[in-house]
């Protein structure tokens, strides 16, 4: 396998898309996306994630509870976990197409299309990892800031694992952007296809329509 730039951009699209699926992994998992901190009692913290809501006591002891009931809990969180589980499986998948599309594999003309392809997929996997993080980051600071709520009730803040799925998003959309422009630079690389034996002797058995046309003043006599 020759080092060229294009496999250069194959590797970093790669190594970004991966990072940001792991880190989207941990993100969808985690009982990080939300913490509140009591001002009755300041070592008793809460932490919600999509899956388990879990209290610390004095930052050493944690016990988590998963939650009840899917229909019970808010939409928010209901979509958030649909689109998180969504984004993990696309992001597999981009991981496969692109390592399959890569110069390490031997797949012939494929290689672009399967590139092209984890690229857009990785693409998507960013975005669908961005927007319940993004969506529930806006629900926290739009009830913290909810000036009908009285000061003395406990308010949720921005949790560790918001941060972490805006890093994964944007390393799932940068290794799809490398991808795409690794997979349209073979494209352009790609020989025109030659023709097959078939086609060549239909080519030479066509008659030239110039080849046997008579002049049309051929009887013209000056």
């Amino acid at each position: 396998m020759a080092w060229h730039p294009n496999t250069a951009a194959q590797l970093a699209g790669l190594s970004l898309l991966l990072l940001g699926w792991i880190l989207s992994c941990v993100t969808t998992y985690v009982p990080l996306w939300k913490r509140r901190n009591l001002d009755l009692n300041e070592i008793e913290t809460w932490n919600a994630g999509l899956w388990q809501v879990c209290v610390v006591w004095d930052g050493d002891v944690m016990e988590c509870r998963s939650h009840d009931s899917f229909l019970a809990l808010p939409l928010a969180t209901q979509v958030s976990r649909v689109i998180m589980v969504a984004s993990n499986a696309l992001g597999l998948l981009a991981a496969v197409l692109s390592v399959w599309g890569s110069d390490w594999m031997k797949t012939g003309g494929r290689k672009p299309g399967l590139l092209v392809g984890g690229g857009v997929v990785s693409c998507l996997s960013g975005a669908a990892t961005l927007v319940p993080v993004s969506w529930t980051a806006y629900n926290i600071v739009q009830d913290f800031w909810d000036e009908t709520v009285p000061d003395i009730v406990p308010r949720w803040d921005l949790g560790d694992a918001l941060f972490l799925g805006w890093f994964a998003g944007t390393f799932l959309i940068s290794g799809g952007f490398f991808l795409l422009c690794s997979g349209c630079f073979l494209m352009n690389k790609i020989p025109p296809r030659p023709l097959s034996v078939h086609q060549k002797l239909r080519a030479q058995m066509s008659p030239n329509r110039y080849q046997n046309s008579s002049p049309k003043n051929e009887y013209l006599v000056i």
